[in-house]
């Protein structure tokens, strides 16, 4: 048998990097072959000396906003973006598009909104707010993934947030088919007794969000995964002080996993100028030392992965004209550079490539399910990378893919380069270009 593709050289799999030749049919891998040995392929592609071979990264928290919000962001220009960083697979929010993914008719809606449109593989959410409770399982007989809540106001009207006697009828819902459970957790009664955070003061803006929204929320929502042994995964954690709760529901065999976001990692709440509206997000960007302890807590395995939280929106919404943190929206647009971004700081703090790699690939892919996802091994998709770490660029918001471009990250120099991208075996990115043909398929999960 002829292969349709073969690629030699440094190679990660299994957690570390080894020369070894990745051999391609049929849109998977068929074999991983030591370096050196002859393969009878259609194509053969020797990586450059600096480049390494990496599993396409998977982000399981990109809202796409389209049918409904497709000036804001849309299924062509994420998937664009998502491509040019390396990242093969997305899962799509239920949120901010119109009509939310709440209900089967709706999932319909979105997939034909994103039929022939997608740069690379795409699932979705299902959402979980107050009138869909008692219908969630014909969501997840559609394929949805899981399902998103929020228990505090989502920013969007048609997607309100469930209160604590909701939540507990959702996760004994899910639950009672084994579903996943993704939730944004702030306290709403913290919150609300919080300062307001108006204007351009970046200090206040984190004040009126505290820490303590998170904890109590979390601690809240712990509680009751554990009475319904529900599985649940805490969405963008930003505050550390949570984790001493998360690591101890997990021992106590809560079934609960964890995610932050590069913002999180790579930005501190001192380094935020007054004003800088690009910057906002909920929860908030926190202090640096909070920031160094959600390190710590990737590295000893309390957090699980680190996907974008990719959150776009039209360049009047983020108020860079006035500054004003209370009235900007929050999102942080950055599902282009998330593996830049997450290497540059994380090879300054000694930690290496792979470990990135397991958070931003093989961490989302368990998450959702994906199990031909996330690595480099016979059977799996031939989604790769080659990535070129050494190199570096200058962030440049004309040369970002996502619609509107806007990002706090403009002028920093990070260190990475995707230079080439496969999905099962077709080249979408060549040499940093994303290449005109949209190859990727829309997923469904498993049905229960």
């Amino acid at each position: 048998m002829v292969a349709d593709l073969a690629i030699s050289g440094s190679v990660l799999r299994e957690g570390r990097f080894t020369d070894a030749v990745v051999v391609v049919a049929d849109g998977r891998v068929a074999a991983v072959e030591p370096a050196g040995t002859h393969v009878d392929a259609a194509e053969r592609v020797r990586l450059a000396d600096d480049a390494v071979l990496l599993p396409g990264l998977v982000d399981t928290h990109v809202h796409v906003n389209e049918p409904g919000r497709t000036e804001w962001e849309g299924f062509a220009t994420a998937t664009r973006a998502a491509a040019a960083g390396g990242v093969t697979t997305l899962l799509d929010m239920p949120l901010n598009s119109i009509p939310p993914t709440v209900d089967p008719d709706a999932l319909a809606v979105k997939r034909r909104a994103a039929d022939g449109q997608c740069h690379v593989d795409v699932g979705f959410w299902g959402g979980a707010v107050p009138s869909s409770l008692g219908r969630l399982r014909a969501l997840a007989e559609e394929g949805v993934f899981g399902f998103k809540c929020f228990l505090v106001d989502s920013g969007v009207p048609e997607f309100p947030p469930l209160d604590h006697d909701q939540l507990d009828r959702a996760l004994a819902e899910v639950a009672s088919f084994d579903g996943l459970m993704v939730v944004h957790a702030e306290d709403p009664g913290v919150l609300a007794d919080a300062p307001a955070g108006g204007g351009p003061s970046y200090a206040a803006f984190v004040g009126s969000r505290p820490h303590q929204a998170e904890d109590v929320a979390i601690s809240g929502l712990l509680d009751l995964a554990r009475t319904h042994g529900a599985r649940v995964h805490v969405l963008h954690l930003a505050s550390a002080s949570a984790l001493p709760l998360l690591a101890q529901a997990r021992a106590d065999g809560v079934r609960v996993s964890v995610e932050t976001c590069p913002h999180y990692l790579t930005v501190s709440a001192e380094e935020v100028p007054d004003g800088h509206t690009e910057f906002k997000c909920c929860p908030p960007i926190r202090d640096a030392a909070n920031r160094d302890a959600l390190w710590q807590a990737l590295v000893d395995g309390v957090i699980d992965c680190v996907v974008s939280d990719h959150s776009p929106s039209t360049v009047d919404l983020k108020r860079l004209d006035t500054g004003d943190f209370g009235q900007a929206w929050g999102g942080v647009a950055s599902l282009q550079l998330g593996l830049p971004l997450v290497w540059t700081a994380a090879r300054e703090r000694g930690i290496g490539l792979e470990r990135v790699v397991g958070w931003m690939a093989a961490g989302p892919a368990a998450l959702a399910g994906l199990a031909g996802k996330g690595a480099i091994e016979p059977g799996c998709d031939a989604d790769l990378v080659a990535f070129a770490p050494e190199a570096s660029f200058v962030v440049d918001p004309q040369r970002l893919h996502h619609r509107n471009p806007v990002t706090p990250y403009a002028g920093r120099r990070l260190s990475g380069v995707v230079r080439d991208v496969w999905l099962r075996g077709d080249r979408i990115v060549a040499d940093g270009a994303v290449t005109p043909e949209p190859l990727g398929r829309l997923l469904e999960k498993e049905r229960p």
